[in-house]
């Protein structure tokens, strides 16, 4: 069975979301800061009359942060709760088709630290390989709950 998966750079790392996950694609947009809330949220933008949050994807992954974000993506989600989150990351690729063979499971253990669970597979390709997200465990119930308020 073919799969089909929205690829992206962080930092010199490629990742890649399923692409029945994703909404849109669109140019960096300046967010409105939101107090009180965790760092590696940007802010929120309005989006069709639509408010989404925007996750900073170096910031979550503990990543030096944008030298430049005007050059930055947004990458549009749709989680299981319905909800949309916005993702910024460094740039989109491209869509890729890949078969389920292709695709092995990720490490149990890396570093003697068990596995992040939103990593949901390893894709590999003849000059590299890309880490598979499961954008539902990107963030957790607690950050949802929060995300959810705004």
């Amino acid at each position: 069975m073919e799969l089909k998966f929205l690829t992206f750079h962080i930092g010199d790392e490629v990742f890649a979301i399923n692409i029945s996950k994703v909404e849109r694609v669109k140019e960096y947009e300046k967010t409105t800061k939101m107090p009180n809330i965790a760092d590696y949220v940007e802010g929120i933008i309005n989006l069709m009359g639509e408010i989404v949050p925007i996750i900073n994807l170096r910031k979550k992954f503990a990543l030096e942060d944008f030298s430049n974000k005007e050059k930055a993506k947004i990458i549009v989600v749709k989680l299981e709760d319905n909800n949309k989150v916005g993702f910024l990351v460094d740039d989109v690729k491209e869509v890729l088709t890949v078969t389920e063979e292709s695709i092995d499971e990720p490490p149990a253990h890396i570093g003697g630290m068990s596995n992040a669970k939103f990593i949901s597979g390893v894709i590999k390709l003849p000059n590299e390989m890309v880490l598979t997200l499961e954008v539902d465990y990107l963030l957790t119930t607690e950050e949802k709950l929060a995300l959810a308020k705004i």
